[in-house]
């Protein structure tokens, strides 16, 4: 008689193992659902860029219009000023905010120097993470 009530007592204790098994799978099951339609956050960064012309006879909005031409995905450009450097000599200085994965800083001054009538050199001023 103790024999079976211990074989009983363990057949209950296999089948609570099971379920707690069960439930803690289906538990984990639900959380991993929920997560995966959370959207994931899209790493920016705002970039401030120093375009330099050649000489103070560059035009200045032209050059100005060659930079915002180079479209990318994952490119904004913002606002720009011109700031003087010396001796009559503008530089430009223009904002964007790029996508970490899609645009980088290297790929943006190299298509920005392509324009080689207007744009002499490329620096980045500031480098800020959104």
């Amino acid at each position: 008689m103790v024999g079976s009530l211990l074989v009983a007592e363990k057949c209950r204790l296999d089948f609570e193992d099971e379920e707690a098994e069960r439930l803690k799978q289906e538990r984990l099951d639900a959380y991993a659902a929920k997560k995966a339609k959370k959207p994931t956050l899209i790493a920016k960064s705002s970039i401030l860029l120093d375009v330099k012309p050649w000489d103070d006879e560059t035009d200045m909005a032209k050059l100005e219009e060659c930079v915002r031409s180079v479209q990318m995905d994952g490119l904004l450009w913002g606002a720009s000023k011109l700031v003087p450097v010396g001796y009559g000599i503008k530089k430009l200085q223009i904002s964007c905010v790029v996508e970490d994965d899609k645009v980088g800083t290297d790929i943006l001054e190299e298509e920005i120097t392509k324009f080689e009538d207007f744009v002499q050199s490329v620096d980045v001023a500031a480098f800020n993470k959104i």
